[in-house]
């Protein structure tokens, strides 16, 4: 059952493979994969058929392999993007059972795994699936780098609350009007069924009243006992900076570290932009 009560009782839960004891398959099975419906998080957070951000859930994966026409081992490196507009997510257990599932499977070229990836994700998400797949020797698939910003982890504050609590955002805009970028790797979760930790780290870009950093800090840490998916946590972070700071601009930015040969990546911004795919030191 979900580790948060705001999910206790959700019937679009009960048949995920997370928390269950789970055979691998190795032949291309489509019917691994699951969507879990965005409006879970997004009823509680009050948001209407008009979302007021846009964004993608950016995935990164590393484990793919199939066999080629003749039987032959191929290994890729792969890039799929889901749209925030996509009525569910992919929930992550069953995606890596999925891919797991082209192991043992014949392909005639690339580009039918690539169109078969598509299909599948896009069929389960609801929305147009991008996929991109590299080779392991293509050194810029996906390169080494960083989120831009002033890291705020060095600040010396003491912290005693590790209860995820909105209100330590309270007040926290100051009356100078600034844009700057204000990166933290202290981010923790953990997995809404399982309670396993997920790791992060948040880059939030903003136009608009100067934030207390000590304050957003504070928040930060406050998800450190909180159970949510990835995604959800970003947009949760997204509203929460939104309704106190009301910004002219906001992007909230977060990457996960990996777990099963794939990393999540999910933003949400005010207005479109332009998203690099930058892996972490620690991913």
């Amino acid at each position: 059952m979900p580790k948060n009560p705001l999910y206790q009782g959700a019937k679009e839960l009960a048949d995920l493979p997370l928390g269950k004891t789970t055979a691998y398959q190795d032949q291309y099975d489509p019917s691994l994969l699951h969507g879990v419906p965005r409006s879970l998080n997004r009823d509680s957070l009050e948001l209407g058929d008009s979302l007021p951000f846009v964004g993608e859930d950016i995935w990164n994966g590393y484990e793919l392999s199939w066999l080629n026409a003749r039987g032959k081992p191929v290994v890729a490196l792969a890039q799929f993007r889901f749209p925030a507009t996509s009525p569910r997510l992919v929930e992550s257990k069953s995606f890596k059972l999925y891919l797991n599932s082209f192991n043992q499977s014949r392909f005639e070229s690339t580009d039918a795994v690539k169109a078969a990836l598509v299909k599948d994700l896009s069929a389960t998400a609801g929305g147009e699936a991008t996929v991109t797949l590299y080779g392991p020797e293509e050194l810029d698939a996906l390169p080494l780098g960083h989120q831009e910003g002033d890291c705020i982890d060095g600040l010396d504050i003491e912290v005693s609350h590790y209860d995820f609590d909105p209100g330590l955002l309270d007040g926290i805009g100051g009356s100078e009007m600034v844009e700057e970028k204000l990166v933290s790797h202290l981010l923790k979760s953990n997995c809404l069924i399982t309670s396993q930790p997920d790791w992060g780290s948040v880059q939030i870009h903003y136009r608009g009243p100067r934030i207390d950093r000590e304050k957003l800090l504070r928040y930060i840490i406050s998800f450190r006992q909180h159970n949510e998916f990835h995604e959800q946590c970003v947009e949760r972070i997204y509203m929460d900076l939104k309704h106190r700071l009301d910004p002219q601009f906001l992007l909230v930015s977060a990457r996960y570290t990996r777990r099963g040969g794939l990393d999540i990546n999910p933003w949400r911004a005010s207005e479109p932009v332009a998203m690099g795919n930058p892996r972490l030191p620690r991913q």
